[in-house]
């Protein structure tokens, strides 16, 4: 869908967490898992680049394994922390999605917008 890489910058480092947290995983095998997804535009330079600064916020834990295809690959699991900013993700999903629903349906000038959190 034309356009929606723009809106994504903003929730895919929420998405990559939320893949790694299914299972551990690595770059491309997260990369061809958001293009399965519908999420052709993805591509693997932006996935590594999150991965990187997932890795500097210490929210993800890397282990090097050795690849039946090739040289050693870099295998991400969740840290401790990256489950409780994982979490806080969703909270703020729920919250942004709820807020939008609300917009979307309001008939009248009668509707009560939630608290910023």
């Amino acid at each position: 869908m034309e356009g929606i890489t723009e809106m994504l910058k903003g929730v895919l480092e929420g998405m990559i967490l939320e893949n790694i947290n299914q299972h551990e995983t690595y770059g491309y095998e997260i990369t061809k898992k958001l293009q399965d997804c519908g999420f052709e535009d993805i591509v693997e330079g932006t996935v590594y680049t999150i991965l990187l600064r997932l890795e500097k916020k210490e929210l993800v834990s890397v282990t090097r394994k050795k690849s039946s295809l090739g040289p050693m690959r870099k295998f991400y699991s969740l840290s401790d922390k990256g489950k409780q900013e994982l979490q806080l993700f969703w909270q703020r999903w729920s919250f942004i999605s709820e807020q939008i629903d609300k917009l979307k349906g309001m008939g009248t000038d009668e509707y009560e917008v939630d608290e910023v959190r």
